[in-house]
């Protein structure tokens, strides 16, 4: 108890400098949760009398009669389902409740009136592998009436479709008939509709991933991950592609799209770590002011990093594209699903059971509400035949934009390969040539020397204020630039770098020779589920020379560092600085505070480092450096 206390202020203390400039104009509050009621939120839906049902992984169906409370009261709450299997989505139609389960989309209805279901009608049905990653999610209501449904891969140390439609989003009408919509999907956790009824869906870093990513789906779209291909010569497939047109490694998503009719580019990447590390759910701002100055954007959560993100979308010569801002952090638990209440109020539900999050509650809804005070943000980002033109919500400072040191951009890609993630490659330092003022101070136009078309722009205004001398909320951005207006871009081949760091005295792979072949200790560690290694403690001899062996067990990326007492945090949020340079660099910042390390493991892998154990006994921390796992996945070197 008291070590997840530490955890829990730990976070408060990391977030606080983030949350005190945003709360002025969002603030986050607490939907209070009677005791004994396990709210790990899957879906979320408002019904026409104002009151919100919520899913949950245990199976449940909640009735919250008045979502704005601010007291425990039981009586508020109405369980109104049970003993579904892990429902991961949730909406209100004609009368009724409909959720995926892991197997099927099901219709719950209260025939008699007594405020709870009475009919559990089955909808559609799909096979199931009972591999564990099998999850489903929606449905999502379309506007011709039917649902849309996603369904994850299995994991078996990759990505794997061991059954039909594994990989896939199904269309699906209310008579329950099944028709395949689109593939390529890894861990589609979000999806949801733009202002103009244009589907998008979110994914996370993984085999075929390279980092989290949203991406525009039509009919018969491939989105990426091959392995959902083992069905596409099924009846009604709308897919022509085949699994063997695809090999371990094949440059990047985007070349290949502009290649191979079917594939689809993404529309927005979200650098790992940095924009998150497990997008969720994506929300359209349709309040119509009532949130903010961001009306038609689209606010993606994410799980891991208990944050949500902010996405505007932008078509250029029929191709989506997005610019991603930051927007808010410090949600009590990972964030998984949003709603809109009715006075424009965003509903957040949250999870982190298995799941591991920046935010320490085991579950929980929160309430995030608009003040009316319009923060100083970038309000949008267009990109213009040579360069970005960026809108502001309030007027700026026109002096404060004069000096080009004022702006950085990089660009870079990812690889697109079976390998578990990428890191940024090709990373390239784009050129500022001119600041030009508009809009009487609402936008500033940044010529770009050289834009890449197929790349990630980072963007980032240091030190721009606004009239009042106020600097930016969120200084920087990420706009994926998949079309140039007017064309001219320059597409370069993806480098084949890695994310092995150079060798160092900090990471030795191999025996030293003067060792004799035999080392005087031999540890192990491992992982376990929900971002902790398996062990707590290792324990060694001082001076002694040591063979830590780690195996990365898990179904995500991980390192492990031992670092000097009393520096874990400074060495987690270092490594978190890193930014887009951190998986090239194993998330291992360059300070004297870091004593060994191995590179950043991929899933179902393993590496062994050889070292000679600190003279002086004590305790040392030990930590993965990974974005963010530093808050739990910790432990002690005991050197006796």
């Amino acid at each position: 108890m008291v070590k997840r206390y530490f955890f829990y202020i730990l976070i408060l203390i990391l977030g606080s400098s983030v949350l005190a400039q945003e709360n002025p104009h969002y603030q986050i509050e607490d939907l209070p949760i009677p005791e004994g009621i396990i709210l790990e939120v899957g879906g979320l839906a408002f019904m026409p009398d104002g009151a919100l049902a919520v899913c949950t992984r245990r199976g449940e169906v909640w009735i919250i009669k008045d979502p704005y409370a601010t007291s425990a009261d039981p009586a508020n709450f109405t369980r109104f389902a049970s003993g579904l299997h892990e429902p991961l989505g949730l909406a209100y139609k004609d009368g009724s409740l409909l959720t995926v389960q892991r197997g099927e989309l099901t219709k719950l209805t209260d025939v008699n009136g007594d405020g709870k279901a009475d009919s559990y009608e089955s909808i559609a049905k799909w096979p199931l592998s009972g591999n564990y990653h099998d999850y489903g999610y929606g449905p999502l209501l379309l506007p011709n009436g039917n649902m849309m449904v996603a369904l994850n891969l299995s994991w078996i140390g990759y990505g794997a479709s061991l059954v039909k439609w594994r990989g896939w989003m199904l269309e699906i009408t209310p008579e329950g008939e099944i028709m395949p919509y689109a593939t390529g999907m890894r861990s589609p956790a979000g999806f949801g509709l733009d202002a103009d009824g244009e589907l998008f869906y979110s994914d996370n870093q993984g085999d075929w991933v390279g980092s989290g990513r949203v991406t525009h789906v039509s009919k018969g779209d491939f989105v990426g991950n091959p392995q959902g291909l083992k069905w596409a010569q099924e009846e009604g497939s709308p897919v022509e592609l085949t699994f063997d047109m695809f090999a371990d490694s094949m440059g990047t998503l985007y070349t290949q799209a502009m290649q191979v009719d079917g594939i689809k580019e993404p529309t927005a990447w979200f650098p790992h770590g940095v924009m998150g590390i497990s997008t969720s759910a994506i929300l359209l701002d349709n309040t119509e002011g009532k949130f903010g100055p961001f009306e038609n954007q689209m606010f993606i959560g994410d799980q891991g990093q208990s944050k949500i993100m902010r996405m505007q979308l932008e078509k250029v010569e029929g191709s989506y594209q997005a610019a991603l801002f930051p927007f808010t952090e410090g949600f009590s638990s990972g964030v998984l699903r949003q709603a809109w209440g009715e006075d424009g109020t965003m509903f957040v539900g949250m999870t982190n059971r298995g799941w591991a999050s920046t935010g320490r509650a085991p579950f929980g809804i929160q309430r995030l509400k608009y003040n009316g005070k319009t923060p100083f943000e970038m309000q949008r980002i267009e990109a213009r035949p040579d360069g970005f033109e960026i809108f502001f919500t309030q007027k700026i400072n026109p002096a404060t934009v004069r000096n080009m040191d004022k702006f950085s951009i990089k660009s870079f890609t990812y690889h697109y390969h079976s390998t578990y993630g990428s890191p940024a490659i090709n990373i390239e330092t784009c050129e500022v040539s001119e600041a030009i003022v508009g809009n009487e101070g609402g936008s500033v136009y940044l010529k770009v020397d050289n834009l890449r078309e197929g790349f990630v722009h980072e963007i980032r205004l240091n030190d721009v204020k606004n009239q009042l001398g106020k600097k930016l909320l969120h200084d920087f951005a990420y706009y994926t630039l998949n079309k140039i207006p007017g064309g001219g871009g320059n597409q370069q081949a993806a480098s084949t770098g890695s994310n092995t760091s150079s060798a160092s005295s900090k990471r030795i792979t191999s025996m030293p020779v003067n060792w004799n072949g035999k080392a005087d200790e031999s540890i192990e560690i491992a992982t376990k589920p929900g971002m902790y290694f398996n062990k707590e403690v290792l324990e060694v001899k001082a001076g002694s020379k040591v063979k830590l062996t780690f195996n990365n067990d898990d179904d995500m990326q991980h390192n492990w560092v031992l670092v000097k007492k009393g520096s874990i945090d400074e060495v987690g949020l270092a490594a978190i600085e890193l930014g887009i340079e951190g998986p090239a660099k194993n998330y291992v910042p360059e300070t004297e505070n870091v004593i060994f390390h191995t590179k950043l493991l991929e899933p179902e892998t393993t590496e062994d480092i050889y070292f000679i154990a600190p003279d002086k006994p004590g305790d040392y921390p030990f930590v993965c450096t990974m974005a963010g796992h530093h808050i739990t996945m910790r432990g002690i070197l005991k050197v006796r």
